[in-house]
């Protein structure tokens, strides 16, 4: 409630200062693309980058990361409930996707397991950076999708001389959300502070009709254990306490907030922040559970600019982490997780060379997780991993060339023990990965260019897919791993046409990315061990994280143009093909085929947009991995439309009022991507309102 209050406050400070402001234009400050060491515009990258920030940004916020980016080509949600949701890109989730904040892992329990939240807030989030396709080893040769970096200034690196900030109520949705957030900068030339504040609290989700959807419904597998089917108990007591027109136990209740400090120089920076995060939400697949969430992380970060002829600049940055969380049902603790950890990057940034210009660098990260109760599927265990990248750009006059190397050294250990002694003895794992990427940008005029990526991709088997050996209810799976695993190897060829004039642009990409061994959970015929569940035992089909070979090629589309002088058309669409190579038919969770469109209109004061997104039917489901209902099942086509209106008051204050209304046909919507497609459907009909304001 302290926080709650203390929110409120920062936010009037922040809307109803005493300065005057422009009155037609709201300006947030933007921050430069993060994806390239070298500070290029997003139109001069050779990889696919998306990024999304300012007002555009504000306008777009949602309950997670995940829903947020959810607009943009080749990103999905993999949905757990309305609070819950970790980005895919182009099909792919966990470890092959990075996320980070400022340049730096976020370190919680996530990639892990999809009923576990990202402990980033997208209320204080200035700008995200979404870098799609395997060019992105400066952050990670895993990260073989994507990387998400979500940034904000909670460290300061500008000198400011006075006050800045912005802040921003809303209320309603599907969720019956309340929300506020600020952030408030003051500086004294050299010397800057940053705070920020933020609450959310949620209701049960409505939803169109029922929960179950009518598929999971109609088949004759439920629980593949215990052999029900539809109209026995089990099946009886999950419909119940899912029921009709309300997402039951879908609430949740998040506060947090920072506090940074910087001391800027003529020749760079130097800053750190400290941040909490605290997020309580109910398991949508568990009636009565409850995740209670709590994030400590610190950061370091600085820069020192003119270092001499040969470097020009050295960076560092650097988290340390504290993250826990207690899953609960009925007020007591069933299960712990915990994960601590440090990461950083140091990079030294040199001199054209024979027309190169590039960085040397190298990361680092040594993390420590427990899971603690008789949940817990996973030992204790301990990760450390080093590395060392280069990244170099070669121009050619209006064209470039690019190219890297990253080699990595990654020791897993498990503490072995557990309960009955599922665990083993203690074991330690090494493995060393190295990735390659060449690319190349080939300016055809001023207007149109071509770009393409070819690269080879390592990724080291992460400690759960190595240790894990037990019931996983949150996902219905006895998930065993395998400590004889290989590291995950791949190799991509990435492409794009673009095509900018003005306002107007229009970009068509295309990938392939091969496996030789992609790591999945792949279900088998052997039980694993009886779990105590609602006063039984329940013994589930066991899933062993395994090596296979896969495929997965697709295709992404996005562009905007000026009707007139006010009217702007938007267009966009992903598709996404994945098979397994080894046993045939799909991988699973795979987006469908979206096309959307939309409007935006703004004048004088006043603004409105309206989109228009259909996702087609999805049947091209796996059939080797192992979920509750037994198998993956076919997800049905949506459309989806939704509105905005926005409008800033004629006020000398820099204050905006906006409305939004989403899924305007109340249609049932289910993520083909979300584990909990057949039980937890996307919010019906709502609207929300919502005033913002900056100086």
């Amino acid at each position: 409630m302290k926080l709650k209050k203390i929110t409120c406050a920062l936010f009037f400070m922040v809307t109803f200062p005493a300065v005057a402001a422009d009155k037609g234009t709201l300006t947030i400050p933007t921050t430069a693309v993060t994806g390239n060491p070298l500070g290029v515009g997003s139109d001069q990258m050779v990889v696919p980058i998306s990024i999304l920030n300012g007002r555009e940004l504000s306008l777009k916020r949602e309950n997670t990361l995940a829903e947020t980016l959810n607009s943009i080509p080749g990103v999905s949600n993999s949905s757990f409930g309305p609070s819950v949701g970790r980005p895919m890109i182009r099909g792919m989730d966990s470890d092959r996707v990075k996320i980070l904040q400022n340049g730096v892992n976020n370190l919680d329990a996530s990639n892990l397991s999809s009923d576990h939240g990202v402990s980033i807030d997208p209320l204080i989030i200035e700008q995200i950076d979404v870098i799609r396709g395997p060019a992105t080893l400066l952050y990670g040769g895993g990260a073989v999708g994507g990387v998400v970096n979500a940034i904000d200034h909670r460290i300061p690196k500008e000198k400011l001389q006075g006050i800045t900030g912005r802040g921003e109520v809303r209320y309603g949705g599907a969720n019956l959300e309340q929300s506020n957030a600020a952030v408030v900068d003051v500086g004294s030339g050299n010397f800057v502070m940053h705070f920020d504040a933020y609450n959310r609290d949620s209701k049960n989700l409505r939803i169109p009709g029922n929960a179950i959807s009518s598929r999971l419904e109609s088949t004759q597998v439920w629980d593949p254990a215990a052999g029900d089917s539809p109209g026995d108990g089990d099946y009886e007591r999950y419909s119940t306490n899912h029921g009709r027109k309300k997402l039951l136990n879908s609430q949740s209740e998040t506060r947090g907030g920072a506090v940074g400090a910087s001391m800027i120089f003529d020749r760079g920076y130097a800053g750190v922040s400290y941040a909490k995060h605290q997020t309580k939400y109910g398991s949508v697949k568990e009636p009565g559970i409850l995740l209670d969430m709590d994030t400590d992380r610190i950061d370091f970060a600085s820069e020192i600019r003119d270092l001499g002829s040969f470097f020009e600049r050295a960076k560092f940055r650097a988290a340390y982490t504290d993250y826990r969380h207690h899953e609960m049902g009925g007020g007591e603790i069933h299960s712990t997780f915990k994960n601590k950890g440090i990461d950083g990057t140091f990079e030294l940034a040199h001199a054209p060379l024979m027309g190169l210009k590039g960085i040397l660098g190298t990361q680092f990260d040594n993390g420590k997780f427990d899971a603690i109760g008789h949940e817990a599927f996973l030992p204790n265990s301990k990760t450390n991993s080093q590395s060392l990248y280069v990244y170099e750009e070669l121009p050619l006059n209006q064209h470039k060339m690019t190219f890297g190397l990253r080699h990595g050294k990654h020791e897993v250990e498990s503490k072995g023990g557990g309960e009955d002694a599922q665990f083993g003895n203690p074991s330690r794992k090494k493995f060393n990965t190295n990735n390659a990427a060449i690319g190349g940008l080939y300016a055809l005029n001023e207007q149109w260019s071509l770009t393409g990526n070819l690269s080879h991709n390592e990724r080291a088997p992460s400690y759960f897919e190595l240790f894990a050996n037990g019931v996983h209810t949150a996902t219905g799976t006895y998930q065993e791993g395998q400590s004889d695993l290989k590291k995950e190897k791949s190799n991509g060829l990435d492409g794009q046409i673009r095509w900018k004039s003005g306002q107007d642009s229009l970009t068509f990409g295309a990938y392939f990315n091969k496996f030789s061994n992609f790591i999945g959970l792949l279900s088998t015929d052997s039980p694993g061990l009886a779990h105590a569940e609602d006063g039984g035992d329940i013994t589930y089909k066991k899933s062993t994280f395994s090596g296979i070979k896969a495929e997965f090629k697709g295709v992404e589309l996005e562009g905007k143009t000026m009707l007139t002088d006010y009217l702007q058309f938007n267009l966009r669409g992903d598709y996404v093909d994945a098979k397994d190579k080894t046993n045939g038919g799909y991988v699973p969770r795979i987006s469908p085929l979206k096309l959307g469109a939309g409007l935006k209109y703004e004048f004088d004061r006043f603004g409105a947009r309206l989109d228009v997104l259909h996702a087609f039917k999805q049947d091209r489901v796996a059939t080797n991995y192992n979920y509750e209902p037994g198998k993956e099942l076919i997800t049905d086509a949506y459309t989806n439309i939704s509105m905005m209106a926005t409008y800033k008051l004629p006020t000398q204050l820099n204050l905006e009022a906006f409305t939004r209304a989403n899924n305007l046909l109340d249609e049932e919507i289910r993520e083909h991507t979300s584990f909990l497609k057949d039980i937890a459907p996307m919010g019906g009909r709502s609207i929300m309102f919502g005033l913002r304001g900056e100086f």
